[in-house]
């Protein structure tokens, strides 16, 4: 891949991800987070199942490495698609690709406990504090009365948070599985979801059959996020980081809340308040600040 190309994937993927929360807000209407849950994973199943067939890939078929992508499934599709999906019936999507952002945040803080390579620095403190400041502006304590309709809103809230969270140790978990793995990125992913799909299918069949309200936008919406943002995105993003390397691939978190904030207002007109834009750039400038950027010097040459 050309690096005009993944520059071009790169902005498609901040398009596909923002826009994810727009189709999950979509879907709620008909469905059940349970049933949105299954709906994105089947389709992601079926784009990867595909991609596996047409690239001719084998499966894993060791029991422990299966049974560890199974832990990983959980962690990083089933656990946060489910709390972004009941989010979602409370929340504007614009607030909560806000919290996606925090998902580097989380990564960071998930290594520098379990990880014996990661360090905290007096730059990745400050980051972190800078970042939560970011999420209570977000969060506006101000304008939530703890009762009724005010409840499920702060409880939305730390749904995405636990969401990230979930994201956050699958990705420290998914570098310990890789580490001596020889599974290729789509074929892993592949797995991944596929088991997945499984898991979000029996969790319907046991809680999550209520009646369905399958409309053509709600239909679309979960193809959408499943095919294309579960499914060739993941795909794309693996390719990315061949190329360019993990930590510049993983700063496409900070254009997807652009783009969740803006399709919400322009889709389903939801309002933005001054708290939401500011604390997504506090959220931001953390995230930058615990990677080393904001005060990354340039090396002087020896005189």
């Amino acid at each position: 891949m050309s690096r005009r190309g993944a520059v071009v994937r790169f902005v498609l993927l901040a398009l596909i991800w923002g826009s994810s929360f727009l189709f999950m807000k979509i879907a709620i209407e008909g469905l059940s987070p349970v049933q949105v849950t299954a709906g994105r994973l089947t389709f992601g199943a079926i784009m990867l199942v595909a991609l596996m067939a047409i690239g001719r890939r084998r499966w894993p078929t060791d029991p422990r490495l299966l049974g560890k992508i199974a832990v990983l499934s959980v962690l990083l599709c089933v656990a946060p698609f489910l709390l972004f999906g009941w989010a979602a019936q409370h929340l504007p999507s614009g607030i909560s690709s806000i919290f996606n952002a925090t998902t580097p945040i989380m990564t960071l803080l998930v290594g520098v406990v379990a990880l014996p390579t990661e360090r905290l620095t007096r730059d990745r403190v400050a980051g972190f504090v800078l970042a939560l400041l970011g999420v209570l502006v977000v969060a506006g304590p101000w304008r939530i009365e703890l009762d009724g309709e005010g409840s499920r809103f702060l409880l939305a809230q730390l749904a995405c948070l636990g969401a990230t969270l979930c994201y956050g140790l699958g990705a420290v978990y998914s570098r310990r599985l890789l580490r001596g793995s020889t599974i290729d990125s789509t074929t892993l992913a592949a797995t991944q979801i596929s088991l997945a799909a499984v898991l979000a299918l029996v969790l319907v069949g046991a809680v999550g059959r209520t009646p369905m309200t399958i409309t053509a936008p709600v239909l679309l919406s979960i193809i959408a996020v499943g095919a294309i943002g579960t499914g060739v995105a993941y795909v794309w993003f693996n390719d990315i980081i061949r190329l360019w390397g993990a930590p510049l691939a993983a700063s496409v978190t900070y254009l997807t809340p652009v783009v969740g904030v803006v399709l919400g207002v322009l889709v389903l007109k939801e309002e933005v308040h001054w708290n939401e834009g500011v604390g997504a750039l506090v959220v931001i400038a953390g995230i930058l600040l615990t990677q080393g950027v904001l005060t990354r010097r340039r090396a002087v040459p020896a005189q």
